[in-house]
């Protein structure tokens, strides 16, 4: 892939379609917000959480919406492939972007372990909390022992959850080490493994204008993003991971070889 030739990482100046990008998108991103608050408090409430609409519930379908929809105002269009497991499940997805929550939201709402300062963005915190983010403080090993305390929780209580084993989020270029600590809290409750698959790109390769550069920050990202060409945001569902009580290690291992053989990267 030449770099001369991919718009997503030229400077802006050059990128001579990003402004017209921005003139479309922008005005969509600040109708959406305006939509998200009243939608987030009529939804995100105890009343929509019983409400029925097909086969889930009010609040589980406005996520998706809002969530889809948010993904598609920066451009990229979904593309999914396989199905996500129903019931309790633990979700083992690699970490390309702040983009992969929604994009996993858009198909099924999970409850996600997320880092704390999320907790602290405004608005932003409060619509993750009630979405049942899981936040964790990281580097603090009292913080995970709570984290997978409460992840064993919501998953026997039937409710799905996503995590990124990774750690953090790459530079989409590979699928780092899985840590395999949190493999336990899928034992422990006696739910399937999933591992889920994310790239955003053409012609199924990695964008590299995607993932954050180095030491870029997250408006600029988001900005970059925004304004960038249309892409692929693929999610694959892929085969659970049989459970081996005796070793979370190998639980973990295949969870990222099978991401790493679906997405096409070498080991």
């Amino acid at each position: 892939m030449s770099r001369t030739a991919d718009t997503s990482i030229l400077p802006l100046s050059r990128d001579r379609l990003r402004p017209w990008r921005y003139a479309v998108r922008v005005p969509l991103l600040a109708l959406h917000g305006l939509i998200a608050v009243p939608l987030a408090l009529l939804a995100l409430n105890p009343l929509a959480a019983r409400l029925r609409v097909g086969s889930g519930t009010f609040e589980k379908a406005m996520i998706r919406w809002w969530s889809g929809r948010l993904v598609r105002i920066f451009g990229l269009r979904i593309r999914r492939f396989g199905e996500p497991l129903p019931g309790a499940v633990l979700y083992v997805a690699n970490h390309v972007s702040w983009l992969d929550i929604e994009l996993m939201h858009s198909q099924r709402p999970v409850n996600f372990v997320a880092k704390s300062e999320i907790a602290r963005w405004p608005f932003v915190g409060w619509l993750a909390a009630r979405a049942g983010t899981i936040f964790h403080r990281r580097g603090n090993t009292d913080s995970l022992a709570s984290v997978m305390a409460t992840v064993v929780e919501r998953l026997r209580a039937g409710n799905p959850v996503g995590v990124f084993p990774e750690g953090g989020s790459g530079h989409g270029d590979r699928v780092g080490t899985f840590h395999a600590r949190i493999f336990q809290t899928a034992l422990d409750a006696g739910v399937p493994v999933q591992p889920v698959a994310l790239r955003y790109g053409r012609d199924g390769r990695q964008d590299p204008g995607v993932p954050f550069g180095v030491k870029e920050s997250f408006f600029a990202n988001f900005l970059r993003i925004l304004g960038g060409p249309r892409l692929d945001a693929e999610i694959h569902y892929l085969e659970p991971v049989e459970p081996t009580p005796d070793a979370r290690r190998r639980m973990a291992e295949e969870s990222r070889a099978r991401i790493v053989r679906t997405l096409g990267y070498g080991d």
